[in-house]
């Protein structure tokens, strides 16, 4: 059976269209449906063009470089762009894309952003670590007065650390996990989660200058595992939706 037939026989009913656009395989649907966003950061950048120290890991190296060199900062996002219609092209061949799912993964993701938070607060708790030491208490250290900036940083955020954290190095190391050193598939996706969440959480320490706090690190590890089941169950545009408004969130209400 090829790609193509596959796609065509659960093409069957309302529910099976819907599971199947918003499936992890479908990966051009989910660029497709993540393009807006990228897009409206280069736009708040452009706008408001602030420098951020530790706001968050890659965003804020992407501003600085805008600073240093704009022909350099061009090219870095023609090549991103050059390589998502180089991907697209090649996907759409075996998958198609809806934009009625635009409007089911935005509200899908605004209901995991806007809960998350307080059920990794009351995770925090029970394991005894203070949810007042978490990530928030950070952020209002390091985020920019500019409303536009602080959008356009968590836009930034929710695309590039999922495209990062989640779509190369967890779907890398799963695959060596699984495939190389031959663990049982459950095992390989478990802690493929708990070790590039680890990373996830520590690389805004070691690359992204955050003073480091247990209840910092604590929190955004949690985030990692969140982000990492979302990206595993319902695929990369959830996930980066999902990162991207919980920073909007946090970083516009704090």
């Amino acid at each position: 059976m090829t790609p193509s037939t596959s796609l065509k026989r659960s093409d069957r009913g309302a529910g099976h269209g819907l599971r199947r656009l918003v499936a992890p395989a479908n990966l051009m649907t989910s660029l497709v449906l993540i393009f807006p966003l990228f897009l409206f950061y280069q736009l708040g950048v452009l706008l408001s063009p602030e420098v951020v120290n530790g706001a968050d890991l890659i965003t804020a190296r992407l501003l600085r470089l805008l600073h240093q060199s704009a022909e350099l900062y061009l090219l870095i996002n023609v090549v991103l762009l050059l390589a998502f219609v180089l991907v697209v092209a090649l996907l759409r061949r075996h998958q198609q894309f809806s934009l009625k799912m635009f409007v089911p993964v935005v509200l899908e993701s605004a209901l995991y952003a806007v809960t998350m938070g307080t059920l990794i607060v009351q995770v925090m708790g029970w394991i005894g670590i203070d949810p007042s030491l978490s990530i928030r208490a950070a952020a209002a250290e390091a985020l920019p007065k500019s409303t536009v900036t602080r959008v356009a940083l968590a836009l930034g955020a929710g695309v590039h650390e999922e495209l990062v954290f989640r779509l190369i190095l967890l779907t890398g190391a799963v695959g060596l996990l699984h495939h190389v050193i031959r663990l049982r598939r459950w095992l390989a996706i478990v802690l493929a989660f708990l070790v590039t969440s680890i990373v996830f959480s520590a690389a805004h320490h070691v690359l992204g200058g955050e003073p480091w706090r247990l209840g910092v690190f604590v929190y955004r590890f949690f985030c990692g595992l969140v982000f990492a089941t979302l990206f595993q169950l319902r695929g990369l545009a959830v996930a980066v939706y999902t990162h991207a408004l919980y920073d909007v969130y946090v970083m516009v209400m704090v």
